[in-house]
């Protein structure tokens, strides 16, 4: 029997380091802060028993850092997808993204960047929420495949998780 509805996941990428000028705004690596928060939301995804099935990344250095160690960090262990239109492109390119996605994943997780992912998280819920950098969103979607997901669409936010709420040992 299908389910009715589908998980989504979306993660802003983690604190980006701007130690080194000389690299472009696509090398640009994760900061200790994001090193450290990244594996902290996987811990949270684990306890709240949403590991994703599917995580698909913008290849910016930061984000797919994020997906590494978010993946690693809730047990994750698939492949992460890199999708190329999640950089510099607007929600729906991250809508696109999804509705080419095999049904057989229920819990998909989408790792981006901001003005996108908070759009996104807006046109999916209705709800205009900060998403600070490592911040994930987990959207509950009434559709019983990917390609269904269009933005207008009408999830509900289940939950959001910022790094600085969390309990210092998560």
């Amino acid at each position: 029997m299908k389910k009715d509805t589908k998980t989504l996941l979306i993660l802003r990428h983690a604190k980006s380091s701007w130690e080194f000028a000389e690299l472009s705004d696509h090398d640009r690596p994760l900061n200790s802060r994001g090193k450290r928060d990244a594996p902290r939301i996987g811990r949270k995804l684990l306890k709240e028993g949403l590991v994703p099935q599917l995580i698909i990344s913008s290849p910016a250095i930061r984000a797919h850092s994020t997906a590494e160690k978010v993946a690693k960090a809730c047990g994750y262990d698939g492949e992460i997808t890199v999708a190329s239109s999640l950089y510099g492109s607007g929600y729906t390119e991250y809508l696109n993204v999804l509705q080419v996605q095999n049904d057989q994943y229920d819990i998909i997780m989408i790792v981006g960047h901001n003005p996108h992912s908070e759009q996104l998280l807006e046109i999916l819920t209705g709800k205009m929420i900060s998403m600070p950098t490592c911040t994930v969103a987990y959207v509950r979607l009434p559709i019983r495949t990917w390609k269904g997901v269009k933005a207008q669409t009408k999830g509900k936010l289940v939950n959001i998780w910022r790094p600085k709420e969390l309990n210092p040992h998560e």
